[in-house]
C-alpha cells in the first residue's frame, strides 16, 4: 500500500518543462559530457529536483526507467523529438517530447551516439512509422519497448522479438 501511495504522490506532482544540454551537461551512466555524443538524448527529472538526470542516448533513459536499483521517484522523461530535429547528430533547441507520449523507432540501421542499439522517438507516429521505412525496424511506444532490446548486450546477435513472429536487427549506423 505504502509503494502505491509514493506511485501516487509521484504521478501528482507537476512535470518541470525539458532543460537543454550545456557543456557541463554529464551522462548519468557513463559520466561524459553529454555533448560528446552524437544522436537525440533524454533527460529525466526525479521529485524535488530541479535540475535533471542526462542520457546521452533514449535507450539509456528507457533502461534507468526500468533497472529495480534506479530511483522510481521520477516525475518526467523527455527524449529529443526527432520529427521536429533538422540536425539528427545534435538536435535543436526545443526538439523534445514527453517519453510516454512518444513513438519509438526499434531495431532499424540508426545506432546511438556511443554504437549500439538505439530507440529513435517521434512525436507524430507518421514520421515513425516513415523512418522505420527507409531505416528498417518496429515502432512501439514507450511502455512497448521490450526489456530484452534495451537491457541485452550490442555484442554477438541482436535478433529482438518485439511481436508474435517479427524480429528485428540493427544494422551499421546510419551516416549523419
Amino acid at each position: 500500500m505504502l509503494l502505491v501511495g509514493c506511485n501516487q504522490d509521484v504521478a501528482s506532482q507537476p512535470k518541470p518543462p525539458p532543460q537543454e544540454p550545456t557543456a557541463t551537461s554529464v551522462a548519468y551512466f557513463c559520466s561524459m559530457g553529454l555533448l560528446e555524443h552524437g544522436g537525440p538524448k533524454a533527460q529525466a527529472f526525479r521529485a524535488g529536483k530541479s535540475e535533471p538526470l542526462w542520457f546521452s542516448s533514449v535507450r539509456d533513459a528507457v533502461a534507468f526507467s526500468i533497472l529495480p536499483g534506479e530511483p522510481k521517484d521520477v516525475v518526467a522523461i523527455y527524449v529529443n523529438d526527432m520529427a521536429k530535429a533538422k540536425n539528427w547528430d545534435r538536435p535543436e533547441a526545443g526538439a523534445w517530447v514527453e517519453a510516454h507520449d512518444a513513438w519509438y523507432a526499434i531495431g532499424s540501421d540508426y545506432n546511438a551516439g556511443m554504437g549500439g542499439k538505439e530507440a529513435v522517438p517521434f512525436s507524430d507516429e507518421t514520421a515513425a512509422r516513415s523512418f522505420t521505412a527507409a531505416h528498417g525496424g518496429t515502432v512501439l511506444r514507450f511502455n512497448e519497448i521490450p526489456e530484452n532490446y534495451i537491457l541485452e548486450s550490442d555484442e554477438g546477435d541482436h535478433a529482438v522479438d518485439v511481436s508474435a513472429g517479427d524480429s528485428t536487427q540493427p544494422k551499421t549506423a546510419v551516416k549523419q
